[in-house]
């Protein structure tokens, strides 16, 4: 009786209590981040600023490769292993079609984070050099200037985490608002 007494009040405070709070702590002093960092435009939700998102116009960057198709609620990647012959396909396949996306790419080194996905398939950056690897093509299919789009990359770049952790990168969601707001 008492074990099952001592479960009741952890069920209790671990699973209601506790719980509870923190999201009350979360809500009063991180609302925005509580909530998913929701980015909005005309009182619309468009995205997050922490979950990727599948472009596919010529007119926009490209992100990540993704295998949840836009659902988050799927989150999680296909992590197949280098001997995997489905990756080998996949990333010789997502190669192909940035070469035919982006024709004045030429025989470039092809930054990895376009023809791979992130472990869990949400990351919503993208290297630098894969944002510079796309101006050309977003460029021209918006009818803008070669340095006003690179511009708009060198804006829109984040630098390191307390200029240590990780490395510069690129917000995909964030860059093709900046590049609507331009264009409008």
């Amino acid at each position: 009786m008492k074990a099952l007494r001592l479960g009741l009040i952890f069920i209790v405070i671990c699973g209601l209590a506790y719980p509870l709070a923190a999201t009350g702590v979360a809500q009063v002093l991180f609302p925005s981040q509580a909530n998913g960092s929701l980015i909005e435009k005309d009182n619309t939700v468009i995205g997050s600023k922490w979950i990727g998102q599948d472009f596919t116009a010529a007119n926009y960057f490209h992100g990540r490769v993704s295998s949840i198709a836009n659902d988050a609620s799927a989150s999680g990647s296909k992590n197949l292993a280098a001997s995997n012959p489905e990756l080998k396909k996949r990333t010789e396949a997502t190669i192909a079609q940035l070469k035919k996306d982006n024709p004045t790419m030429k025989n470039t080194n092809i930054p990895a984070d376009l023809v791979t996905n992130s472990g869990s398939g949400l990351d919503p950056d993208i290297s630098v050099a894969s944002a510079n690897l796309q101006v050309d093509r977003v460029a021209m299919a918006n009818q803008l200037d070669h340095t006003t789009v690179s511009k708009l990359v060198s804006d829109n770049t984040t630098n390191r985490s307390l200029g240590i952790f990780g490395e510069p990168r690129v917000n995909v969601l964030q860059l093709n608002l900046a590049l609507n707001e331009l264009l409008d």
